[in-house]
This record gives C-alpha cells, structure tokens and sequence, in this order.
C-alpha cells in the first residue's frame, strides 16, 4: 500500500496532533467536535447540523461498509473536516456503492487518519470544544495554528441560510394522507419527512426565510422546527416566526436547533455546552412516562430554563411564560441539561435530541406520533370536514 501523505490537525490553544492525509489532500478550519456513534458515519457527514464543524470519531475504525446511495441525511457532505484514527482500507457490504475515503475526496473533504482520537477526545472533553485546524499542504505546526486563530468562531455564527432549501419542496404521506406539515428547514434531515409520512403527513418544506404567512398558505396543519447548524442566538427571525406561531396557536414541535429556536420563542435563553452531546448512546428521562431512553444527539447549544441545566437539578413545576405555562418534559440523565420543553396553554413541544435518527436509536421514534396526537388534538381533522380541503399531490424529495 502506498505510504500516504503527513498531515497535521492543530487546535486553537496548540496541541498538535500528527497524521495522514485522508480524504481530500489540502487545509480546512471549523470547530473540533467529538461524535461517539459507533455506526451511521455516513449521515453523520451528511447531516447539515455539522456545517463548519470538525468532526472527530472516536470510533477507532471508520469506513468498514463503505458509503451507498440511500443513506445520505441531504445532498452533499456537510463537515468541514473529519478526522479518524483507522480507516478501513477495504469498505464491505452488499448495500456499499463505493468507499468513504474516495466520496470524502470527490467532494473536497479534507481529512486526516491515524491520529489518536482517544487522547483528542479526551483533550476536549477537558478544554472544551475549539477551533482547528487540518493540512496536508503545510504541516509546520505554529503556521497553521496563526490561521486557526484567525478563524471564525461557532458562538454567534449563524448558519441557517448556508444549508437551507433553495426552493419549496414536497414530500407526500405514505398510505392515507391525514395532516400537512410545514417545516421550516433550518438544516432538515431526509428521515424527518419520511417518519412524518409513515403516520400519513404530507411536509412541505420550506426554507428558512420563508414567512409564517408562507408556511401557512400551504395548508398546513401544523409547524416544525427543524434541526441545523449555529448559534440559535443568531436566529432572530425564526424566533419570531415561532412566537407569531404561538400567538395563534398553531401547533409546534420543534427538533434539536428548532427546539432551541422554540425555547427562544418561549421566552428562555440559550448558552454553549462545554463539548456538546454527540453521538448515539444518550441517556435521557421522558418525564411525562418515567421511561429513560437511549437518543441519538447533535447539539453544542442547550436552552437555558431558570433553576435548570449547566448541572442544576431539574425543577418539575410549571414556568411562566408569555404563552401560559411550560414544563421541562426531557432531562439527560449525564448533565441534566434541557432536552425537551412541552407548554401546557398552547399546542407545542420541544426535544433536543434525535427521534429521527438513523442509523438509530429508535427508541424516541414515538415523538412522532405524539406530534399527530397534538395536531389531532386541535381539531385539524374537522376543520378539514368542515373546509372541503383536499390533498394536492406535490414533488417529493424523500
């Protein structure tokens, strides 16, 4: 096997960690994150919650079935950069199209392999999400890290317009057609539609400029949040969007960046976690069951509920807000920080987490069904009755 090219990874205080070129030979910049999957590497880069991140997998073999056709969470890789410690030189399984290394390098990827992802993770788990650096191009190590440190960083970045839908597009229920669904996508996943369209929801989705006047012109019986990429600090305007929703009571459900986006809405604030949750294997407590979960997460932001997060024990009263009370409906059991808010005056909840994820877990999938509880518990069945309205069919992107 030909020996491969040396590259560097730097992170903004100067670790230093040697490598090899892997994926696209060149220099990229983000912020350094670990994700803990053991599986789903493939809609880990393509989920567009990982915009001008750095991902590392902590995983120590990566690429082992390859990358198909079918899995991919949107259009294109979204990473600014991946970093693993053994890629597999051979990707292996009958659903494979071809190997990670050769998709990362036909987008642009820049990668690096051989590192000892343990000693990084552990690095930020200790220090704290940073900005980094890669290069196969220049690997003196106090020239890349001048650029790192001249590199943008995640705290008041906002994203949502770079990942966004170009245009509207539509995709249809599966079976009978029950509710519609406008999605505001701040960085939508593929399997969010298509879980929305097993329980017969039509989703239109729209992009992240469109107005509450827009999404409503579309039938919709209903708003969702949608994951993506940033600083919901940023997000002004879909706050916006969200307390007009409120104020009609239209009904929410929000996701990850949309659950920060609902939060803001409600009146909370929103902090940076020290390194994020990322990664498949999340504890975290339905209060309204008592039931724990294992969840999939992807979030470097939280909200900030008074007397809650950071550590703090979870309060289980009722706040109030704007729009009448608001629980605290989900708590990961590592931290306790935020991971769900359900209000009690209005149609609309919130989860942090993934109940779409895929590769897995499934054990949030649920959510789902609770959202069409909540639209059907508005009446939206009877005032389609009582409007005549029919199901238009629309172009799918599934």
């Amino acid at each position: 096997m030909a020996k491969r090219r040396p590259a560097i990874l730097v992170l903004e205080d100067g670790r230093t960690f040697p490598g090899e070129a892997y994926g696209s030979v060149g220099e990229t910049f983000g912020e350094a994150v670990f994700n803990t999957g053991m599986t789903g590497y493939q809609e880990t880069l393509t989920d567009p919650s990982y915009h001008r991140q750095v991902v590392v997998q902590t995983a120590p073999h990566i690429g082992n079935t390859g990358v198909n056709g079918e899995d991919d969470e949107s259009s294109r890789i979204w990473v600014a950069g991946y970093v693993v410690r053994d890629p597999a030189r051979i990707g292996s399984n009958w659903r494979a199209t071809g190997g990670l290394e050769d998709r990362l390098a036909t987008e642009g990827v820049v990668g690096i392999s051989g590192v000892d992802t343990r000693a990084l993770t552990r690095h930020l788990r200790e220090r704290g999400a940073m900005r980094v650096g890669i290069s196969s191009i220049d690997t003196d190590p106090q020239s890349l890290l001048a650029r790192v440190r001249q590199a943008p960083q995640m705290v008041g970045a906002d994203l949502s317009a770079e990942v966004t839908t170009a245009e509207p597009y539509v995709v249809e229920a599966l079976g009978e057609h029950r509710f519609t669904v406008a999605a505001l996508d701040l960085g939508i996943k593929r399997n969010v539609p298509r879980r929305l369209a097993t329980r017969g929801v039509t989703t239109h989705v729209l992009p992240a400029s469109s107005s509450i006047e827009q999404l409503l012109a579309t039938g919709a019986d209903a708003i969702f949040l949608s994951p993506g990429p940033g600083d919901p600090g940023t997000a002004d305007a879909p706050v916006a969007l969200a307390r007009e929703a409120l104020r009609r009571e239209v009904p929410l459900f929000g996701i990850c960046f949309g659950s920060q986006i609902l939060g803001r809405a409600l009146g909370f604030g929103t902090y940076k976690l020290g390194y994020g949750h990322r990664g498949i294997n999340q504890p975290v407590l339905d209060r309204a069951t008592g039931k724990v979960e294992v969840t999939s997460h992807n979030h470097g932001f939280a909200v900030q509920v008074p007397g809650a997060g950071g550590g703090a024990v979870v309060p289980d009263q009722v706040i109030d807000t704007d729009f009448g009370g608001v629980r605290v409906s989900h708590v990961c059991l590592n931290d306790n920080v935020v991971e769900g808010l359900r209000a009690v005056d209005v149609p609309a909840f919130t989860v942090q987490y993934h109940p779409e994820a895929a590769a897995g877990p499934h054990d949030a999938d649920y959510l789902f069904d609770r959202f069409a509880e909540l639209i059907e518990g508005t009446g939206a069945l009877d005032r389609q009755r009582s409007e005549g309205r029919t199901h238009s069919k629309g172009r799918s992107n599934a």
